[in-house]
């Protein structure tokens, strides 16, 4: 039986930017809250809360790009070339964050932490902006030649659709930052970040639901394939679930279960956006016959087989360690001498 490695690449893809957005979107919601508290100790809670894991989270977007470079290299040609700008400040946001962790408390003058408390913050919420812009450009579609090379400008890609679904994202991940800081934190910044998760609950859905009515008014081929497949309305229902059942779990105390729920929310958003986007990887406006799919911008059969061997060695290693980081710092956040 001949395999169709196009597809299992592109699941596969999907899956690794699906741990990126469910692993390191809590540490970026976390950024996105750090300057609501003003004491320099709940401060250091905070940062403390994701510091054993934040690194391990961004290998998932390293090995989601590496995969989709491997597979799809016509893809990250066209991207990469296309969004270029937008990309550099992504990853100058995601270095600037990252400086500010290590940085932040290696001297104790209040301009000092300051200054990488905003750098932190402002890196966080633009990484989320920015990851939530380019997903919307995706969907929504943008201009591509007949030789497959992005055709538009960088200020084409601030349409009106792809800012609400960047802004989008910035709530869920603050939503999700917030629930995980609940679960991570004690005493006084543990009620604050309840009062904070709560105010954010209510911001991704306001968000989301005007996300969903402007989707189907604006981008129906969105939402096409689940019209044509009655069935995959399952996953629309499993992801509405996801979140009506966030607030519900929070409500009644259950931190850990609220926090699945949000995870559950990423799986089925992310699922969403692939089942109606399939076989397409970026979608041509005005053409669409010139978008790139699975089969026009992927490598060779060749190419794609030994890849996936190489994945089914590497993968699980990136889960066992992820499983294991995971397990070894579990429970309530200490600041001690060796912290943060």
């Amino acid at each position: 039986m001949n395999l169709d490695l196009n597809t299992i690449w592109f699941v596969l893809v999907g899956v690794l930017f699906t741990g990126y957005a469910m692993l390191d979107g809590f540490d970026l919601g976390i950024g996105a809250l750090h300057l609501f508290t003003k004491e320099d100790a709940e401060r250091r809670m905070m940062l403390n809360s994701i510091g054993p894991v934040w690194d391990g989270n961004e290998v998932w977007l390293v090995t989601g790009g590496g995969a989709l470079f491997a597979a799809f290299p016509n893809v990250y040609a066209t991207v990469f070339s296309g969004f270029y700008l937008a990309l550099y400040l992504l990853l100058a946001s995601l270095i600037f964050r990252a400086v500010a962790i290590e940085f932040r408390s290696k001297r104790p003058e209040r301009w000092w932490r300051q200054l990488w408390d905003m750098s932190f913050s402002v890196g966080s919420i633009l990484s989320s902006l920015l990851i939530g812009v380019a997903l919307g450009n995706i969907a929504w579609g943008v201009p591509i030649d007949e030789h497959g090379e992005f055709a538009g400008t960088f200020l084409g890609l601030l349409k009106p659709y792809p800012l609400l679904v960047g802004v989008t994202t910035v709530a869920l991940f603050m939503m999700h930052g917030a629930i995980y800081g609940v679960m991570k934190t004690e005493d006084k910044l543990h009620d604050k970040l309840r009062v904070w998760a709560m105010r954010s609950i209510i911001f991704f859905v306001i968000c989301a639901v005007t996300l969903t009515m402007a989707t189907l008014l604006y981008v129906p081929h969105m939402a096409a394939r689940v019209r044509e497949n009655p069935w995959l309305f399952s996953v629309a229902l499993l992801n509405m679930l996801s979140i009506a059942n966030i607030p519900r779990e929070f409500h009644k105390g259950n931190d850990g279960r609220a926090f699945l729920s949000s995870c559950g929310a990423i799986i089925t958003l992310m699922a969403l956006f692939a089942l109606n986007i399939f076989p397409n990887l970026v979608y041509s406006l005005p053409n669409p016959e010139n978008s790139l799919d699975i089969y026009n911008a992927a490598s060779s059969h060749k190419t794609l087989g030994i890849m996936l061997v190489i994945a089914g060695i590497g993968v699980p290693v990136v889960i066992a360690y992820t499983v294991c980081i995971y397990w070894i710092f579990r429970g309530k956040v200490k600041v001690g001498r060796h912290s943060y």
